[in-house]
């Protein structure tokens, strides 16, 4: 069986791993135990530091991305430049997690920065539905990969169930609230 790690994704998720052991002592496991620490680290990047932002931004990127993928399954498509590196979840649902840590260093959203959260257009309004039925949090919440870690697990069991509605698998009274058929489509934050 292929290894569902691309080489240079290995690579750079073992370099942020060992930037944070040098910077904070702790070593990251890849997994959602650490990843406050890298979330803490991240929040010590100098944004005018433009070399320094875009490695650190590719290597977190890369373990964040390798962070979900254990956790919920998935596959890299790695076409492009690191910044344009996608995690597909099975449900569809993707995203550019070198985007996600770009707005977790920035503590914002960032221009030309991919940070949306996107699923197959059949997909799209339950994923929409799902995001806008989430209750609010603070900025540093929202921005950072522990909250953006939580959101991906929501968005994805919502659409875990739909899916298995669309197939006829879940009795109407479990399955998320249908969408109506004018909602706007397309990615979302």
């Amino acid at each position: 069986m292929d290894d569902p790690v691309p080489p240079r994704v290995r690579e750079y998720a073992d370099q942020v791993v060992e930037y944070v052991r040098r910077a904070l002592g702790v070593t990251l496991e890849f997994d959602s135990d650490t990843l406050p620490l890298l979330d803490h680290y991240l929040r010590t990047v100098p944004t005018e530091q433009g070399a320094t932002m875009q490695l650190v931004t590719a290597t977190a990127g890369a373990y964040f991305g390798e962070v979900v993928r254990r956790r919920l399954g998935g596959r890299w498509e790695t076409t492009g430049e690191e910044a344009d590196w996608r995690m597909v979840l099975p449900t569809g649902i993707s995203f550019s997690p070198a985007g996600f840590v770009a707005t977790a260093i920035a503590q914002g959203d960032v221009a030309d920065v991919d940070s949306e959260i996107d699923a197959p257009a059949r997909m799209r309004p339950h994923l929409q539905q799902a995001l806008s039925r989430m209750g609010e949090v603070s900025v540093e919440d929202y921005y950072s990969l522990c909250g953006r870690l939580d959101t991906l697990e929501h968005v994805h069991e919502v659409l875990v169930a739909v899916a298995a509605q669309l197939m006829g698998n879940v009795d109407d009274d479990d399955a998320p609230d249908p969408v109506p058929a004018d909602e706007p489509s397309g990615p979302v934050n």
